[in-house]
């Protein structure tokens, strides 16, 4: 045995906004479009990316602590206006549910 475990480790990764980590599938990725901060929920679209708990209350946290283009690498402010509908009209699906 090479002592490996069968269980496949999930993958963490840490939120921008509230810094706690968190598994991957929990957490929303977001990459820089232009002079935007875009949602990627599949992740696929090039880039870095940037992760964040899919909550307004840590697109805030992130905002307030400038963390989304220091995370992205991208000089200036982004617009997280995209961002920010995208999780209210989720949030909004997962309440009618």
């Amino acid at each position: 045995m090479s002592g490996r475990t069968r269980a496949r480790a999930c993958p963490e990764r840490t939120c921008v906004g509230c810094r706690e980590r968190a598994a991957k599938t929990e957490l929303l990725r977001t990459v820089a479009d232009g002079g935007a901060c875009a949602p990627d929920p599949r992740g696929t679209l090039p880039g870095r990316g940037a992760y964040v708990h899919p909550a307004p209350l840590c697109i805030d946290q992130a905002v307030r602590r400038r963390a989304f283009p220091r995370a992205l690498r991208v000089p200036g402010p982004l617009d997280v206006m995209a961002l920010r509908q995208y999780v209210e009209q989720t949030q909004g699906c997962r309440q009618q549910v």
